[in-house]
């Protein structure tokens, strides 16, 4: 075999089994459609229904192996019947990709508020869907991996959890856990289970999606003061692009990063590298 054939084989992921969850957003349903592309076989999780069924019937239009499930990645028991769903159409779980969370406007310091009017109610409610919506599905289909001895968790963390962003404090703060969840995670499936299952996050930086839109753009798609203040502190001068999260992940889940566990690869056009001087 040919070094490039060797190489190719590497980042194959054909007939990968990948569960995604946040799958309707923005980027959990560009990274759907690109590992379809690829020929992995998908299963998407999302909250609502509707977009669900509406998700999956565009994905049939052109690929043949996807799968939709609406409900909420705090239910472990809703999880466990995913779980055995998945197992019985395809036999095993190769990925799982943690693309769910959010935020709230009482987890975020408004214009003209200080750290002191923080709602601790909507803080724990976005502690809870970023890292709680992570820890859970981990569990719940780490087990299978486990039990596999083979599999991939791919956590989505922020350019919020090693930066001090303003105002997404609720945002940031779990972010920051799922990184550090993330290596600790890395480091006992390893350690447990062996060297087949393997953890990794990526840290987008800014991405325009439906929960930033406001945050970052006016109503004429211009930047607000927030989106400028970003943009200047971006050495590439831009907001990134959906597909360019594609080519970290397909690396990440594949055999070509088979000895790579435990790190959080940044995908932020230098935002992460720039002092802003």
């Amino acid at each position: 075999m040919g070094k490039g054939n060797m190489t190719n084989e590497l980042f194959n992921i054909s007939d990968r089994v990948i569960l995604i969850t946040g799958g309707t957003g923005v980027l959990g349903s560009s990274m759907a459609e690109y590992l379809l592309s690829q020929g992995a076989r998908i299963a998407i999780l999302g909250q609502t229904q509707k977009k669900v069924e509406e998700r999956v019937k565009s994905f049939e239009a052109k690929y043949d192996h996807i799968l939709g499930f609406s409900g909420s990645v705090l239910d472990k028991n809703f999880l466990q019947s995913v779980r055995k769903s998945i197992v019985d159409a395809w036999g095993k779980i190769d990925v799982l990709i943690n693309a769910a969370g959010g935020n709230m406007p009482g987890a975020v310091i408004g214009e003209g508020q200080t750290i002191f009017d923080l709602k601790m109610e909507d803080f724990r409610k976005v502690s809870e869907l970023n890292l709680d919506g992570t820890v859970t599905p981990s569990l719940v289909f780490g087990e299978q991996m486990a039990a596999q001895n083979h599999g991939c968790i791919l956590n989505v963390s922020s350019m919020a959890a090693s930066r001090a962003l303003t105002r997404v404090v609720g945002y940031s703060a779990s972010k920051a856990a799922i990184d550090n969840f993330t290596k600790w995670m890395a480091t006992e499936l390893a350690l447990k289970f062996g060297e087949g299952l393997r953890v990794n996050a990526i840290a987008p930086g800014f991405f325009i999606s439906n929960q930033n839109r406001n945050l970052l753009l006016k109503e004429d798609g211009s930047y607000t003061e927030r989106g400028q203040t970003i943009i200047k502190n971006t050495p590439m001068k831009r907001f990134g692009r959906a597909e360019e999260l594609h080519g970290a992940v397909h690396w990440l889940i594949s055999d070509a990063a088979s000895f790579v566990t435990g790190t959080i690869v940044p995908i932020d056009g230098g935002f992460s590298a720039f002092s802003g001087v």
